[in-house]
């Protein structure tokens, strides 16, 4: 069998023998009834009959300041499928509604011009007013009051000042929010460096709850929830893409209420569960704009994580073009007597002294305790990431065979073509 896995913008080809012992995971999106909408279809029925919440046209009546928070360049959200839908809608129920789009760039670098045009078009961009949130400008910030985990809530004046704030964005499973869209546009997108700091603790992260797909009971969340709350983010579109990028589904609404709704019916199609645990896991980051740096690929290795048995090994197939992502992610890797010795000074840190990038480096460093990873990315990085600790190969073929010749040729293979769109349930 040959399956073409995500790997930047090309695609990375694996033969798997028929004589291996292999089972692949994937999310059933594609094989959802075909609606013959189109995209804009589907994102208009959605607003026509927003969950738990007036229109939002009725929602702008008499509103003056209108804030759409949109997510930045590191999402695939289509946003030439929402926004236009959004700002018709606003103006609908108040034509002399002043709007800022305002980016949520949570803790990423600021979105340029040439991505915003591909995000939005020429059109928004050249005539919108859009702002580019900075987490680390503090005096761009407004203090909310106190999260439950007892983090102070600052958030982007922009944000914080208007009379209606809504959101667009996309729900994909997430590593350990459970699932993106949401409330995340709010924290972390438009919260600044010291409040992601804190929802981000190592406490948190360490949590049971805090895994892909789990909501209940989930620290990181149960903090997003309640700053968009605090925040009074009143009304969202988010959608549901397949493996193009394409709008599969829609939903709109209360922020909480269509949020639910919106990660009950992804769940339904993104939830696998393996034969049993696999001797070695193969995953990807869902290739380009996902698999940019290893700061990022973090989230499709913890799909093999979950599909792995103890001491198994997981193949990373990501292209990484842009090397590691974060320095604090890199050097903390790089610099540390081993796994273990990085885990246990991480669980010492203090939430209100969290490090920047310390979340990644914890979970990359909890999969690493437990397994050898052989990184399949770009050549220029592969020394870097033999540095960090990991094993390298040239292509996936190669890395299988590195891990067969370790486990075996009957040892049993987990291939997760888009670890970024699987909720893997840890099989008994």
């Amino acid at each position: 069998m040959d399956i073409k896995l995500p790997f930047s913008r090309e695609g990375m080809m694996l033969h798997l023998d028929d004589t291996l012992d292999y089972e692949v995971l994937e999310s059933s999106i594609e094989s959802m009834p075909k609606t013959g909408k189109t995209e804009d279809e589907i994102v208009q029925e959605a607003m026509r009959h927003p969950i738990g919440s007036p229109t939002l046209a009725e929602l702008s009546a008499g509103k003056q300041k209108v804030v759409i928070i949109c997510s930045d360049h590191t999402r695939p959200v289509p946003s030439k499928h929402i926004i236009p839908f959004m700002l018709q809608e606003i103006r609908t129920g108040n034509p002399q509604a002043d709007i800022t789009l305002l980016i949520a760039t949570g803790f990423h670098r600021a979105t340029t011009r040439e991505e915003l045009v591909g995000k939005f078009g020429e059109e928004i961009v050249g005539n919108e007013k859009i702002a580019i949130h900075d987490s680390c400008d503090m005096d761009a910030m407004v203090n909310l009051g106190t999260l439950p985990s007892g983090a102070p809530l600052l958030i982007n004046k922009i944000a914080a000042k208007a009379d209606l704030l809504v959101s667009e964005g996309f729900i994909e499973t997430h590593f350990f929010a459970g699932f993106s869209g949401g409330r995340k546009s709010v924290l972390p997108g438009v919260s600044s460096k010291v409040t992601v700091l804190g929802n981000h603790c190592s406490v948190f992260i360490d949590s049971p709850y805090s895994r892909t797909g789990i909501l209940e009971n989930n620290p990181i969340h149960r903090d997003m929830v309640a700053a968009s709350r605090m925040a009074n983010q009143a009304y969202i579109v988010n959608v549901v893409i397949d493996t193009d990028k394409k709008v599969v589904h829609a939903v709109a609404g209360d922020a909480i209420k269509a949020h639910d709704a919106g990660c009950r019916f992804l769940q339904q199609y993104c939830q696998v569960t393996p034969s049993k645990p696999a001797d070695i896991a193969i995953s990807t980051n869902g290739g380009y704009p996902l698999d940019q740096n290893m700061y990022q690929s973090v989230k499709g290795m913890t799909a093999a994580e979950a599909a792995s048995k103890e001491d198994g090994i997981i193949i990373m197939v990501s292209g990484c073009g842009d090397g590691h992502g974060g320095e604090g992610f890199y050097n903390a890797l790089k610099d540390s007597e081993s796994p273990q010795s990085l885990m246990d000074g991480i669980l010492r840190i203090p939430q209100d002294q969290t490090k920047p990038d310390q979340w990644e480096y914890q979970i990359q460093s909890r999969i690493l305790i437990h397994h050898k990873v052989i990184y399949v990315m770009c050549e220029k990085y592969r020394g870097m990431a033999q540095e960090m600790g990991f094993e390298t190969a040239p292509d996936v073929n190669k890395a299988l065979e590195m891990a067969l010749e370790a486990k075996g040729r009957d040892a049993h293979i987990a291939v997760i073509p888009d670890g970024v769109s699987v909720m893997v349930k840890t099989p008994e």
